[in-house]
């Protein structure tokens, strides 16, 4: 079964795909590329700096002193859903990709992989 990591395709046969983004994507033509950019719905991560207060500890001697601030990083993830998109429309975007992935399988085993009959004809027109 084919897995995705680090920005690479790998396929059970051996072979590998390095793509530019971290996605690959299907069009009604049936023709398979990759999907650059996450700007209908998407994971948002930012890290953001969090400074601890400064602790005062005193010394055997009587003194005090200060330690120093350590800003510390976390990492804070949210929804980029700028459509506004409810879940029956995400779960309809996703029947529509794998109806495609499954008319390209379709049309592989009708017409093979050489065969440029195995296209959306009407949508490599449009």
């Amino acid at each position: 079964m084919a897995e995705f990591k680090r920005r690479t395709l790998h396929l059970s046969s051996g072979k590998q795909v390095k793509l530019f983004g971290n996605s690959i994507a299907i069009g009604r033509s049936l023709e398979i590329g990759e999907g650059y950019a996450p700007n209908i719905f998407s994971c948002l991560q930012q890290e953001q700096e969090i400074i601890k207060s400064t602790t005062t500890t005193a010394k055997p001697t009587g003194d005090s002193v200060r330690e120093k601030e350590k800003p510390q990083t976390k990492t804070i993830s949210t929804v980029s859903n700028p459509f506004r998109l409810s879940e029956t429309d995400l779960m309809e975007i996703a029947d529509y990709n794998i109806r495609l992935w499954m008319d390209l399988k379709d049309s592989i085993r009708k017409h093979g992989i050489n065969s440029p009959n195995l296209f959306n004809s009407e949508s490599l027109r449009s």
